[in-house]
């Protein structure tokens, strides 16, 4: 009798692996998917700091000037 309620509980034991171990590895995937999600969220911000500051009237005259470039009629002046 003892030998027959040991083998139902190993049994029982079992049958809770499988779902224990997909368990396990389904935690581990959601914790490393979290982590994407917050770096994504962070460069996400970062994206729409830049686009703001891209659709700013002067944008394209200031992107210009960090290039070295000057309007027509003006004179640049290299310091070196």
């Amino acid at each position: 009798m003892r030998w027959a309620l040991i083998c139902v509980f190993l049994f029982v034991v079992y049958l809770y692996i499988g779902p224990a171990r997909s368990w396990v590895t389904t935690y581990a995937e959601a914790k490393r998917q979290r982590t994407d999600v917050a770096s994504l969220k962070q460069r996400n911000v970062q994206l729409r700091a830049e686009k703001r500051r891209l659709e700013r009237r002067d944008a394209v005259e200031v992107q210009a000037r960090q290039l070295g470039m000057v309007q027509a009629g003006e004179k640049l002046y290299v310091v070196k």
